[in-house]
């Protein structure tokens, strides 16, 4: 134990040489100067730039016309008890997806939609929506509308489809 000590105590010696003060308050307002500056990091300008991105939302949700149903099929969450972002009571959403590109007809911009099915209660029935724009063969599961995407859930039984913004798509 007496070893631990002296090599201990011959450690903070040396640094107590060989630094002074001044030194140690330097290096703390360094730490204190660069924590303070985290939140003006270009992570947090990127999540305000999101948050702006939010579409507008004219139109009636109801209606298989409405812009965020592109390439959706299935009961519509929005007459089901829901909405386009949640599902209904009783209900959970499914943990597969597949997605679709759609344009603002308001703004003019193309955004990400992600279509969730919403299982757990037989299907709603009502909003019968089927819109096929760009969908793809069923080989391309990602991309099709014509598969049960309930699967991934604890019930398999689908009741109603939600159509949720994920981002702003990019210009091509």
């Amino acid at each position: 134990m007496k070893i631990l000590d002296k090599i201990l105590e011959k450690s903070a010696r040396n640094v107590a040489q060989h630094s002074s003060r001044r030194s140690l308050l330097t290096g703390l307002g360094t730490a204190l100067v660069g924590a303070a500056s985290i939140p003006l990091l270009p992570v947090a300008r990127a999540s305000d730039q999101q948050q702006a991105q939010k579409p507008d939302e004219s139109g009636d949700p109801t209606s298989c016309d409405y812009w965020r149903y592109c390439a959706i099929d299935g009961f519509l969450c929005e007459c089901c008890g829901g909405n386009y972002n949640t599902c209904p009571p009783g209900t959970e959403m499914s943990t597969l997806t597949w997605i679709g590109t759609c344009k603002n007809p308001t703004d003019g911009r193309n955004y990400v939609i992600s279509y969730n099915d919403c299982c757990g209660v037989t299907q709603c029935g009502t909003c019968l929506c089927q819109r096929d724009e760009r969908d793809r063969p069923i080989y391309r599961a990602d991309k099709s509308n014509d598969v049960n995407w309930c699967l991934g859930s604890e019930s398999t039984v689908y009741h109603c489809s939600t159509a949720i913004v994920v981002g702003l798509a990019f210009d091509n």
